[in-house]
């Protein structure tokens, strides 16, 4: 007999919760009400891989409503990123390393993005050093609207991926 890997054993303990159960655990991941009663949804996933697909496939294909939903649950970028153990402070770790003036840039530059685009500038940190936020921040100030609610949402969909992924492997 072999023995399941966390990842497995978490999936495991994923299918079998109630639904909603299952769909508080995955607002916890994404904030759409939606995204989560449908990934919910599709349970039992057969591994890891499947439940990622189908995660992709229904972020891909809600509606703006439900990406603004998710959006609004996001602190601003440079907000988090001390030592709270909550997943916007890791995944915003470099910022929080980041000197005054460069906090200090990002600040001004989500207070201008808000009022351009009416939602939080949202980009996938985890990994990425302050400075490069920044200059990611100052060149999507450039989009229009539309064009900008579509990159942020495709970003909350890779910082979807990555909690939906530490969600199950514990």
């Amino acid at each position: 007999m072999t023995e399941l890997s966390t990842g497995e054993q978490r999936l495991g303990w994923f299918n079998d919760l109630p639904d909603d159960r299952a769909v508080d655990e995955l607002l916890a991941v994404c904030h759409s009400r939606r995204w989560a009663a449908r990934v919910a949804a599709g349970r039992p996933y057969p591994d890891l891989a499947a439940l990622q697909r189908t995660a992709d496939e229904v972020w891909t294909a809600l509606e703006p409503g439900d990406w603004l939903e998710a959006l609004a649950a996001h602190p601003r970028i440079g907000e988090r990123g001390g030592a709270s153990p909550d997943s916007s402070s890791r995944e915003q770790a470099g910022v929080g390393a980041a000197g005054g003036d460069v906090k200090a840039a990002i600040a001004s530059g989500n207070a201008e993005y808000e009022r351009r685009f009416d939602h939080v500038f949202l980009i996938s940190a985890e990994g990425r050093g302050a400075e490069e936020i920044l200059a990611n921040l100052r060149a999507r100030l450039g989009n229009d609207a539309a064009t900008e609610l579509r990159v942020a949402a495709g970003e909350h969909r890779r910082i979807t991926s990555l909690r939906l992924e530490r969600l199950l492997r514990g």
